[in-house]
């Protein structure tokens, strides 16, 4: 766009500096300073941390055609100035979106829910690769500002945007739906994660559901038949519905589902046909993931056997995420420690209960779930008792905010395994590293913010 016809699409203040309101600019734009290119676009936003006005002259010096700015400042290149940075990040990331649209056939997938959001959103992008030039966003870029870095990304020969969209509150998604308009939107779940943000499974399903209820009757509503929440969203959408799951209704289906510490099988039915699939990511709830990904890829117009392949070369749902990391002596490693929410941490409990190695222990290390709010307590006190019930060998506890779980854990009489708690995470690795086993298989898992990724990563270095 010229820097005239970036001025109109924020709705700011155009001062050329050393350019002209025709020159182009159509490089990559940032919010950090430290990822400036030549010829790319910073937006100085006001964080809780700092304020990028501060970085504006460092943006300038890595080689920043056009700074977007709340206030004017001292700059040789092009600034506009606006109302709200981030506004004007989101007003930009909608017009490159039309812009896109109206020269090529772009198309859109929008993909959302409680769980599964990344790995679908991987899974999809690489079948969507095969059609043509894809852009998806990065790890879990999917909120107000990096959905939109992510929608500035498309260029004319984009054939796909992945668009992953997350949320806090009710009409985050509306407002992310509106800046990319997908042309397929795919719901997954509907659960506990940010609880202490939706309160209730109610305001969850409504906010949700706005990936679907602004669809047109030409696009695709591509919704989960095995949760309840998700298929009442037939009921706010005018799209063409595909199902999948394991229900007999589905569109695309799953049968046979049969998961060990290498993977999962299944068989996998659409289009009147069906393939046996050997998906490789461990945790038979990827099973779902896979089968959304499978809708999508036939609606990109690949061939059932194009969609079998893609889910097989996959080995990992994202890093993070159900990692599988080799050590000495047979023992295993599962890193999950990149979210956790209580579909996801019962979901992680199962597998590990079902991937023993015979002879093996099992051990569980844990960190707190996080945003839950009101609901943090008895989550946590449920996640306790799964895994006495489960008959997990061993639960390790780390850091304060969890601690609830270990005391609910060793509350369990029937239990006759042990429940350790550490408030730091270098205890815990410590303690980890002299007690393991041959056989072992270790799972570590917690919200993002417990830092727990790190103790997985450190303790696959002690046991090489």
């Amino acid at each position: 766009m010229t820097l005239a016809e970036v001025a109109s699409a924020v709705d700011g203040r155009l001062i050329v500096g050393s350019a002209t309101s025709t020159d182009v600019v159509n490089g990559q734009a940032h919010t950090d300073s430290r990822e400036v290119a030549e010829g790319d676009i910073f937006f100085a936003r006001r964080g809780e941390e700092t304020d990028g006005h501060r970085f504006t002259q460092a943006a300038e010096t890595a080689g920043a055609r056009l700074l977007i700015v709340e206030q004017q400042v001292e700059a040789s290149v092009a600034q506009i100035v606006v109302d709200d940075s981030t506004l004007a990040l989101g007003r930009l990331a909608k017009a490159n979106v039309r812009r896109a649209k109206d020269v090529t056939d772009l198309t859109v997938v929008g993909v959302t829910g409680s769980n599964g959001k990344t790995t679908t959103k991987n899974l999809i992008a690489a079948m969507a690769e095969q059609v043509g030039p894809t852009v998806a966003n990065i790890r879990s870029f999917n909120n107000e500002v990096g959905g939109p870095l992510t929608m500035l990304r498309v260029s004319s020969d984009t054939k796909t945007l992945v668009a992953e969209m997350g949320a806090n509150a009710e009409g985050d998604i509306a407002k992310l739906a509106d800046m990319a308009r997908p042309n397929i939107g795919v719901v997954l779940t509907v659960g506990l994660a940010h609880a202490g943000g939706f309160g209730d499974l109610p305001t969850t399903f409504r906010t949700k559901s706005e990936m679907v209820s602004e669809l047109a009757e030409r696009d695709v509503a591509v919704l989960n038949r095995d949760d309840p929440w998700v298929s009442k969203m037939a009921e706010v959408t005018r799209a063409r519905i595909v199902w999948f799951g394991q229900h007999s209704d589905s569109d695309v289906r799953a049968s046979e589902i049969d998961g060990d510490a290498r993977g999962t099988s299944f068989n996998l039915h659409a289009s009147g046909d069906t393939r046996a699939v050997r998906f490789q990511v461990l945790g038979e709830h990827h099973v779902t993931n896979a089968l959304a990904a499978a809708a999508v890829g036939l609606e990109l117009g690949l061939s059932l056997d194009d969609v079998v392949a893609s889910l097989e070369q996959t080995t990992l749902a994202a890093p993070g995420r159900m990692e599988v990391l080799s050590c000495r002596d047979g023992i295993t490693v599962i890193n999950d420690a990149y979210n956790a929410n209580p579909d996801s941490m019962s979901a992680a409990l199962k597998t590990l209960a079902r991937v023993a190695k015979p002879g093996g222990r099992t051990v569980a290390v844990l960190g707190a779930m996080g945003e839950l709010g009101d609901q943090s307590g008895e989550q946590h006190d449920r996640l306790g008792l799964q895994v006495v019930r489960l008959g997990i060998t061993e639960l390790i506890v780390v850091g304060s905010e969890a601690r609830r779980l270990h005391i609910s854990s060793i509350n369990e009489g029937s239990w006759d395994g042990e429940s350790v708690f550490f408030a730091e995470k270098d205890d815990a690795l410590q303690y980890l590293v002299q007690t393991a086993r041959p056989d072992d298989t270790i799972l570590v898992k917690a919200s993002n913010a417990a830092g727990l990724g790190i103790l997985a990563q450190q303790l696959e270095e002690a046991l090489a």
